[in-house]
């Protein structure tokens, strides 16, 4: 009798082998098809697992939290720190009748905005604990409606902005190590992320942003210089909402309004318009002239900028107009008035361009009364260009960025481009401006002119006293030696031109334009490829230490911190604060 070990050992025949369906059905024994799955069709849980190998990648700005995955174009959810998004639960009192309409509170100019801000770089009366709050809340809120993860063990990588004062980093390191528990985080700079996402190496970057405007010059995926002012869409918004005051006040005006509400709705310090309606305006309707005085149009479209969003034209005006050409600056655009909502008032379209030129262009102010924080941004550009290296210079200037929120108003990046273009054509590169050197330069050019007038001059007698230099009509005068035009050597064209073969050619010495797609898409695309930061802090390093456990070396060069690796000092792994220190 066999045992059961050498039973289990035969193979089965042929004729009691069962066959497998999908080569020979067979009806009369049934069983359960093997299932093959296409690579279109790929099971759920498959992709699932694939996404929680992938870092999720977060962006804090003043103003806007964005969250994500690596390896995507897009961010999955963009949330704001307004009151509406600090709401308590019951609290519908947006929703009550006369909501809309109750009398709106003057506020003053000075905190017209910080309900809706995350923080500022001032932390004078900045509530650390209230931003840590609102991080968790936002964070939070991504993940359980957005993102749908489970963040636990999840490694982080974060934008911030590279000059941010150790408080707030702290803050915002702390509230992610422990109330979320991340393994690590890796910081990045948003310029270098607006560069690299734009497929360069070099650029000035153009961050047009809420506070702030921040002008970076990148070598090399280094930050070299960087030159900041305070004309920014905060500014933008707030002179969008003097004019929709100005111009409700002027509609509504009543004689037998009291002296004393005429006062204070002449005082500057004062605003009485919400910060939601005067950006809502701005985003629809706010657009900058060209410097010729032309009105901008868009190449994607033929539609008036009248006619976008809410607003819509008069109806005692003409509406067949649909070109730059024949368009009128001059045409009434209805917008809900900002006392009431049922009311309309009459704004020129042409009144739109004022708010965007004299916050970002400064058109209005004399140079004696700009200070160094306060410069308009053709100004800070063409500033920030003249403090690089000729050589980063002549790179740098054909490779402008513009990102962040004010590059998307309609026509300013093409009145910038000109601006600049203008201040290198009047100016050149010298540093030194004023009535004194533009003196100076119409005297250096006058005495050339004479130096070249007296030349020629002794030439001609020369000729004139010698007939052996007199040449005819026909002939060509010889050039003086410093003029005459090089003489080519053969060998030294053909080592150039072998060398250009194995190089693209590269633009540079001119003023252009790039695009990019921000710095979410950049940190997306690092991260998907994955490169290592110089900023990678673990977990239970920084629970340990703090932002004191950062390691410097002093010794350390650019290259080593190039090349994406963290540094062995004492044989412990330490980090470092990079550009944040």
């Amino acid at each position: 009798m066999a045992t059961a070990a050498g039973y289990f050992d035969r193979k089965p025949s042929s004729a009691t082998r069962p066959r497998l369906s999908h080569l020979q059905p067979d009806p009369s024994s049934p069983h359960t098809p093997q299932r093959t799955f296409s690579s279109a069709f790929n099971s759920p849980s498959l992709s699932f697992r694939i996404s929680e190998e992938e870092p999720l990648i977060f962006e804090f700005g003043t103003r806007h939290f964005s969250a994500g995955y690596a390896g995507e174009s897009a961010p999955r959810c963009r949330l704001g720190f307004g009151p509406e998004e600090s709401r308590r639960v019951g609290d519908y009192r947006k929703w009550m009748p006369g909501y809309a309409e109750r009398k709106r509170k003057r506020r003053r100019v000075d905190i017209w905005g910080d309900d809706h801000e995350l923080w500022r770089m001032d932390l004078r009366g900045l509530d650390m604990g209230l931003v840590g709050d609102k991080i968790e809340r936002a964070v939070r809120e991504a993940v359980t409606k957005h993102l749908l993860v489970d963040m636990k063990g999840k490694r982080l990588v974060v934008v911030l902005p590279s000059l941010m004062p150790h408080p707030l980093l702290n803050t915002v390191l702390g509230t992610l190590f422990t109330r979320f528990q991340n393994p690590g985080i890796t910081l990045l700079s948003p310029p270098v992320l607006s560069t690299v996402v734009a497929g360069l190496r070099s650029g000035l970057v153009v961050d047009i942003g809420w506070r702030e405007t921040v002008v970076a010059g990148i070598y090399d995926y280094r930050e070299v210089h960087e030159n900041r002012t305070t004309r920014a869409m905060q500014m933008v918004t707030l002179e969008m909402a003097r004019l929709l005051e100005k111009h409700d006040t002027e509609q509504r005006k009543d004689a037998t309004k009291p002296v004393d509400a005429v006062k204070e709705e002449a005082d500057d310090t004062l605003v009485a318009v919400d910060l939601e309606q005067a950006e809502e305006v701005t985003t629809r309707m706010a657009w900058c002239r060209s410097r010729l005085g032309h009105t901008p149009t868009s190449p994607k479209s033929k539609v008036l900028p009248a006619q976008l969003g809410n607003a819509s034209i008069a109806e005692d005006e003409p509406t067949e107009s649909a070109t730059s050409s024949d368009f009128n600056e001059d045409i009434p655009i209805l917008i809900p008035s900002p006392s009431s909502p049922r009311v309309s008032i009459h704004i020129p379209f042409s009144a739109f361009a004022l708010p965007v030129e004299t916050a970002l262009l400064g058109d209005s102010l004399q140079r004696y009364e700009l200070d160094d924080h306060d410069q308009p941004l053709h100004k800070l550009i063409y500033r920030s260009l003249l403090a690089l290296p000729p050589d980063v210079r002549a790179v740098c200037m054909s490779r402008i960025i513009f990102t962040g929120g004010g590059s998307n108003i309609l026509g300013l990046k093409a009145r910038l481009m000109d601006e600049v273009a203008a201040l290198v054509e009047a100016r050149g590169w010298d540093s030194v401006e004023g009535k004194a050197a533009d003196e100076r330069r119409r005297r250096l050019k006058e005495i050339s002119g004479n130096r070249q007038l007296t030349k020629a001059k002794k030439v001609e007698t020369n000729n004139a006293n010698n007939p052996m230099n007199s040449k005819t009509p026909g002939e060509n005068i010889p050039l003086p030696a410093s003029q005459a035009p090089q003489v080519t050597d053969p060998i030294e064209e053909k080592i150039r031109r072998e060398q250009e073969k194995a190089t693209r050619p590269t633009v540079s010495g001119v003023i252009r334009g790039v695009e990019t797609l921000g710095a979410w898409a950049g940190a997306s695309l690092l991260a998907s490829l994955r490169i290592k930061g110089v900023v990678e802090i673990e977990r239970d390093a920084f629970l340990q230490h703090g932002l004191a456990g950062a390691r410097r070396d002093a010794e350390a060069s650019a290259a080593p911190q190039r090349g994406m690796a963290r540094p062995s000092i004492g044989g412990q792994t330490g980090w470092t604060l990079g550009p944040w220190a």
